[in-house]
């Protein structure tokens, strides 16, 4: 990139730093800087918009600490984060001409929101009151790093009876979501470590093996999940996938597909195979999709479970079960960490899950969840094939195509004035891929059931109206 055309308003209290930085973050945000387009140098910004090279500097000191750019030394400025992370993407949808405030939206589609009001409100606040409790005492210190052995025992019950792995309470590792695992399970590997990662895909991750330093780089998929071939001419060390539930298309990782990645890491030492087991609960034909954890026999996957559908986002209670060697590294180089979640909030839902509860929720959940899914589909139905379904067998969103010559920018402006916030394909893609058709990840068990066919009916005016 040549110049960037800000405008400085110097009749204004906002410092030019400021508007600098609040300039070029608003052009990321809004994809008009792709991921790894490079500034222009500081010296050139400077002489283009007749301020200090400090000024720029702070500017760009701030985009870099915040991880929208990046400094490569003696190349210069390069664009880093993407609007397709979904923190990123909320934002892109309030930021562009006259701004939505979140009182104005009217329905919200994105695709990590779960049905609140089916929690079950009375027994958690019955195992809250035993918890609080002086007989509990202990709970007011600091436990096992790992999480509490109690809730670790009835994870590793909870895998083998409900997803067929065979693991012990000592493997288990319990954080404050997937993303503090990550953290942790990154910082085990050196700088030189280059990860994969799906593309389309769960981009936060390829977000944070960037911000601490690492290699990473997108993963080529199909309808199967990731092309193989593809991954041995990358030659990384780890890999991120969602075998059982592709996020965001759904898809199931094939079986021939399985075990060529298993053999892939196999064939050298130190490769891993990080599951995210995405939305594994919660699927509405056959049976449930094994996971690549329940395979390996070797000892090289590395598995991701969340509490976060399956009971609630803000528990922030997730959990990683680790290969031995890799527990041995986590030990030795992470023994000063202590758990990142509170332990009152592990022995509640280890209460709730040795007592039955929690395989009731799922139940429950399961039941109600299929009743809005077939609701929606009832109201796509007539649409078909205008409106194409993709990843409709499972989780909590399905994907929609839509196929009558309305661009996205289009539909997005459209979803705008109709106040509802619906969510591209392209917002979760770290390249400059795209779709014949524009695609959009509608999230449908957030919105309650009584308004779910209105919600729907707006939607599809919006992607059908001329």
């Amino acid at each position: 990139m040549e110049m960037l055309s800000i405008h400085l308003d110097r009749s204004i209290d906002t410092p030019l730093y400021e508007q600098i930085y609040l300039y070029i973050k608003k052009e990321i945000i809004n994809s008009h800087l792709s991921y790894g387009e490079k500034l222009p140098s500081k010296r050139k910004l400077s002489e283009f918009l007749e301020v200090s090279q400090n000024t720029i500097e702070t500017a760009f000191d701030q985009l870099v600490a915040e991880g929208y750019i990046e400094s490569k030394p003696r190349k210069g400025y390069f664009v880093l984060a993407q609007g397709d992370l979904e923190y990123i993407y909320q934002e892109r949808q309030t930021t562009s001409a006259k701004n939505t405030s979140e009182d104005e939206i009217k329905y919200d589609f994105y695709p990590s929101r779960i049905d609140t009001e089916a929690f079950p409100f009375d027994q958690w606040r019955k195992y809250v009151k035993q918890m609080i409790d002086k007989q509990h005492h202990q709970l007011l210190l600091l436990g096992n790093a790992q999480g509490d052995v109690e809730l670790r025992e009835e994870i590793a019950n909870y895998l083998y009876h409900a997803r067929g792995i065979h693991c012990d309470r000592e493997s288990i590792i319990v954080g404050a979501g997937v993303e503090t695992l990550l953290q942790q399970l990154i910082s085990l590997f050196s700088k030189q470590t280059l990860f994969g990662i799906e593309d389309p895909g769960y981009q936060l991750i390829l977000h944070i093996v960037k911000h601490f330093g690492h290699q990473a780089f997108p993963l080529e998929m199909d309808d199967q999940g990731i092309i193989i071939e593809k991954l041995e001419k990358a030659n990384p060390t780890l890999i991120y996938v969602t075998p059982s539930h592709h996020f965001p298309y759904g898809s199931v990782l094939s079986i021939n597909r399985r075990n060529q990645l298993l053999q892939w890491a196999e064939n050298k030492q130190q490769r891993y195979i990080i599951e995210d087991d995405y939305d594994s609960e919660f699927r509405y034909t056959g049976k449930t999709i094994p996971p690549l954890k329940s395979m390996d026999t070797n000892d090289r996957v590395i598995y991701l479970g969340s509490f976060s559908k399956s009971l609630i986002p803000s528990l922030r209670i997730s959990y990683m079960i680790l290969p031995k060697q890799l527990l041995h590294f986590f030990n030795d180089k992470l023994s000063f960490y202590h758990s990142t979640v509170s332990r009152i909030d592990q022995q509640v839902l280890a209460l709730f899950m040795k007592n039955g509860d929690f395989e009731k929720h799922l139940n429950r959940m399961r039941k109600i969840y299929r009743r809005k899914l077939e609701l929606v589909l009832e109201l796509i139905k007539p649409y078909h094939p205008i409106i194409q379904l993709i990843g409709e067998q499972s989780g909590l969103h399905i994907v929609c195509e839509v196929r009558n010559g309305k661009t996205e920018q289009e539909i997005l402006e459209n979803a705008k004035k109709a106040k509802l916030k619906i969510y591209p394909i392209t917002a979760y893609t770290a390249t400059d891929w795209s779709t014949e058709r524009p695609q959009f990840i509608i999230g449908f068990a957030g919105i309650p059931y009584k308004h779910l066919q209105h919600a729907f009916e707006l939607f599809l005016n919006i992607c059908l109206s001329k």
